[in-house]
């Protein structure tokens, strides 16, 4: 379970988000896990690599050799043995907030505010918050420029800001706590899994069952670390727990549209859960969707799935839904997003493409 945030800003989605602060030696924590109930011991540096993106176990072995991994608050060699419930990190003599948030006007689309939280219907292709390659031009930018004359609104505070992330390539409903105490009780419901959050997705065949519930455990793919995979319960130490609920909405010949209700949060796991039924995302590059994955091998029909890719040039996968209790009235509020144009668009497509086969 990932106890604090992860400055990885597309791949993970993190829930529960806390302020780093420097120990008593001066070291600034960066990153914490804490194992999860139940998982064999297994050396710290593999653990760490299967919970972080884009990072070599050499790179761990090294910090881990100038005392920046830390087990339960002491320093640790890489062959150290995490065991359960063990409090992993990695601490630096920076903090961790290297990425100034500017303010920037760039449009948003706001679907409600109020003095403790701010709701955006958050547009495909923009990174939701500053990282590495993507140092501007993100949703918090755009936050900070709308809340400039706040008097209370530091867009560098983390004590402040997100409470949960989507892909850039995801569009949807995104939550944004103004006050300190919002974030906090908002982090709770969604680490608890209390939200109610529903996608549409537009997936490649046809879903034979109208509805379904797909269970399989998540962890990064040991052949591309840029991906999630499903392994059995129990299989992989470090794999969490995922439950994805499905509704088919329409059938379209090659391509099916549902809905998918979220038990449990975890990285890309519609995208990596669908595939693993046999129906990945429409146009999804990263898990292979940008390929005909259905349908014929006609050149009409080959040029009409390249136009459909024009259309949506990226998942077609919006948050549509959020439901959550207000954190100062106690109110239970329920919102629900419009499909942006390119998903609408590409739908439409598919709706008239299905009319001709009838």
């Amino acid at each position: 379970m990932i106890d604090q945030y992860n400055l990885d800003n597309e791949l993970l989605e993190v829930d529960d988000e806390l302020t780093p602060a420097p120990s008593e030696n001066g070291l600034y924590e960066h990153f914490r896990f804490v194992v999860d109930k139940g998982q064999a011991m297994t050396r710290v540096d593999k653990y760490l690599v299967n919970c972080m993106s884009n990072i070599s176990r050499n790179r761990i072995q090294e910090a881990a050799d100038a005392g920046n991994i830390l087990a339960n608050g002491k320093p640790v060699k890489s062959n150290y043995k995490a065991k359960p419930l063990d409090v992993i990190s990695i601490v630096m003599a920076y903090p961790p907030s290297q990425f100034e948030i500017i303010p920037q006007d760039i449009p948003i689309y706001i679907e409600y505010e109020d003095d403790d939280i701010i709701l955006v219907n958050k547009q495909p292709n923009l990174v939701v918050h500053p990282g590495f390659g993507n140092f501007d031009g993100t949703l918090l930018n755009a936050i900070a420029w709308h809340l400039k004359d706040h008097p209370h609104f530091d867009a560098n505070d983390s004590r402040i800001g997100l409470v949960h992330r989507i892909d850039k390539d995801t569009s949807g409903l995104i939550l944004i706590a103004k006050t300190e105490e919002a974030k906090t009780k908002l982090g709770k419901q969604f680490f608890d899994k209390t939200t109610q959050r529903r996608y549409q997705a537009l997936v490649w065949g046809n879903v034979k069952e109208d509805e379904g519930t797909i269970i399989g455990a998540l962890a990064r793919d040991p052949r591309d670390r840029m991906q999630f995979a499903v392994f059995p319960e129990g299989e992989n130490p470090v794999a969490k727990h995922a439950v994805t609920h499905y509704k088919v909405l329409e059938r379209m010949a090659y391509v099916t549209l549902v809905e998918c209700r979220l038990e449990t949060g975890r990285t890309h796991q519609i995208r990596v859960h669908m595939k693993h039924i046999g129906h990945t995302l429409f146009n999804d590059e990263r898990y292979g969707g940008h390929e005909v994955l259905k349908g014929t091998t006609a050149a009409k029909y080959k040029q009409f799935v390249k136009n459909c890719f024009e259309i949506c040039p990226r998942q077609a996968l919006h948050a549509k839904t959020l439901g959550f209790t207000h954190p100062t009235t106690g109110e239970m509020m329920h919102f629900d997003s419009e499909l942006p144009q390119d998903m609408q668009q590409l739908i439409e497509k598919w709706q008239n493409y299905a009319r001709t086969m009838e």
